[in-house]
């Protein structure tokens, strides 16, 4: 059976879910108590688990994420979540220094079983300091999981998955798709594992990898690409690391073509990288040189006509795909 709810709602289901599973799960974070979250993913978790398990915290992220890791260090299952992933720039110490090296660095002896979520990426025009994808970077660092989904069923499935984790985890969503409404499956402990992407459209003639917002654009180009005659297969990934590359080379095999969009800056990014990956596994299966849609390599500007020209388009989509089946 399936539900019908909104982003905000799946995100609130799982951690719901695992906080009456798991007494050691609990919450943290700017506005996620008393007001019911920022962008109201906690709504009525404080009524429910009180103020011990559902923590409001000052304006310090390095602080709240330093306390959070030292908690999942001795046993608990924290959840820091972040106002938007923009300001965990402040935290990456206890990120990349300390949840994903401790593990290591105790020959296993010491987990750190925690997750660090909130917005990422984007929101529209809320300037250059606010609008940076980070999955990318994160996933540079060996130690942590990085989880940036596109739809609610997703949102859940993983969430939990992430949640249930032994290693830290980066849980990545977008400010502008909690409102997103979607089919959500109801059945009991609904989990997907971390690591399997989707395929979440049919196609044969050329491969479209997007994870994120850019999901939905690569569905709005595949529409009117099919127009054409031109059909797309599309590749959620789900999760950036680890990737799920046998899916991605799978279908490659069989369309021979690939546009890889991302949310990111196109040096040293995910597409980047599987780029790379998919030249070094797939080369034979190639008929045309991979391509990808990016934004370019320059901040975000506020003004709206620049900000929509800086910001990835359907028809970059369409033209990358033309480029690739020689229809220019």
């Amino acid at each position: 059976m399936m539900a019908e709810l909104q982003f905000r709602e799946a995100i609130k289901a799982a951690i719901d879910e695992e906080m009456a599973k798991d007494e050691k799960v609990l919450i943290m974070g700017e506005e996620v108590a008393e007001y019911n979250g920022a962008y109201k993913t906690t709504e009525g978790l404080l009524d429910k688990y009180g103020y011990k398990r559902v923590i409001d915290t000052p304006i310090s992220e390095l602080g709240f994420a330093g306390i959070g890791v030292g908690a999942a260090m001795n046993g608990l299952r924290p959840i820091v979540e972040f106002m938007t992933f923009n300001f965990a720039v402040l935290a990456a110490d206890q990120i990349i220094n300390h949840a994903s090296k401790v593990k290591y660095m105790t020959g296993g002896q010491i987990n750190c079983p925690i997750v660090f979520r909130g917005p990422n990426a984007s929101a529209g025009q809320l300037g250059a300091t606010h609008s940076v994808a980070y999955d990318s970077m994160y996933a540079h660092f060996p130690g942590l999981k990085v989880i940036y989904t596109s739809e609610p069923d997703d949102a859940k499935g993983l969430l939990k998955s992430a949640i249930r984790d032994d290693n830290p985890v980066l849980f990545m969503e977008s400010e502008q798709m909690y409102g997103l409404k979607g089919e959500v499956s109801d059945e009991e402990d609904y989990i997907i594992p971390i690591g399997k992407g989707k395929i979440k459209r049919e196609g044969e003639h050329v491969t479209l990898v997007a994870h994120g917002k850019m999901y939905h654009l690569a569905v709005q180009a595949a529409k009117e690409l099919a127009k054409d005659g031109v059909e797309c297969e599309i590749i959620d990934p789900r999760t950036v690391k680890p990737l799920d590359l046998p899916l991605i080379i799978e279908s490659i095999k069989k369309t021979n073509r690939c546009v890889i969009l991302d949310e990111a800056h196109p040096f040293g990014g995910l597409a980047a990288e599987v780029g790379f990956l998919i030249q070094r596994e797939a080369f034979d299966y190639l008929d045309a040189p991979v391509q990808r849609v990016t934004l370019p390599d320059v901040c975000a500007p506020f003004a709206k006509n620049l900000f929509d020209l800086w910001y990835p388009s359907v028809k970059q989509v369409v033209d990358a795909v033309n480029q690739v089946t020689y229809r220019n």
